[in-house]
């Protein structure tokens, strides 16, 4: 449980810093998060696994994100801005462990919750997809990027298409089967439990923050609807 205090200990000062501090707070999150996801799929399901899920996740994630800022696909029209670290094919390099951080997590809910591959698949994805509905409003906020013309969008989340879920869905789809196909044996229920308390802790706390610290109750409502999908389900049958 020490990496996952570790994580929730980052995450809880981000309201309350701002400027260059929330940046590095919020790059830091991400490492450390991501690499705590890593160990855990490491050594509860083993190396393979563990390479699938940054060869795939990660290095695929962030080809998706130089996709997407250089054609529009599949995400919408969109630029980032800065302040999330060194870039590539102007890409903040980080932006591939944030897939990695989550998608083992809402992987491991998802085995909590359905059954079966395709059941399992689309529980990861709507656990994927519905952070999603958090992340981009708070990183828009924060200036890390923009989108060029965002809309039509969900009523009171202004500046974020829903081009942009669509993408998300459609991206977290292929990374949720990859990852459940991946996954050739049972998983120790109690092994991954921290994982199951991160992704609670990042549904709960989100809906938490955009409602009380940053003014966005649409997104508060949006997001905690999108993960509780998933988190209503999970957290009846615990």
């Amino acid at each position: 449980m020490i990496p996952v205090l570790l994580v929730i200990g980052l995450q809880l000062p981000y309201p309350l810093v701002h400027g260059r501090a929330r940046d590095v707070l919020t790059v830091a999150t991400v490492v450390v998060f991501s690499l705590v996801s890593l160990g855990y799929a490491a050594t509860r399901r083993g190396p393979a696994y563990a390479a699938v899920l940054l060869g795939v996740v990660g290095v695929g994630g962030f080809a998706v994100e130089v996709l997407g800022v250089h054609t529009g696909v599949p995400f919408g029209s969109y630029r980032y801005d800065g302040g999330l670290g060194p870039e590539v094919f102007a890409v903040p390099v980080v932006i591939g462990l944030a897939w990695v951080m989550m998608a083992h997590p809402c992987v491991v809910v998802a085995e909590r919750v359905a059954t079966g591959t395709v059941g399992r698949v689309m529980a990861a994805t709507a656990g994927l997809a519905g952070w999603d509905v958090f992340l981009d409003p708070q990183m828009v906020d924060a200036r890390h990027w923009h989108w060029s013309d965002p809309s039509p969008h969900l009523p009171g989340v202004a500046r974020v298409p829903l081009s942009n879920l669509g993408g998300w869905l459609l991206v977290a789809t292929v990374f949720s089967a990859v990852l459940v196909a991946a996954s050739r044996r049972r998983p120790d229920r109690y092994g991954e439990g921290p994982l199951v308390v991160l992704w609670v802790w990042v549904w709960l706390s989100s809906a938490l923050a955009a409602l009380v610290f940053f003014g966005h109750p649409a997104v508060a409502a949006w997001g905690f609807a999108a993960m509780g999908v998933v988190g209503v389900p999970l957290l009846a049958r615990r």
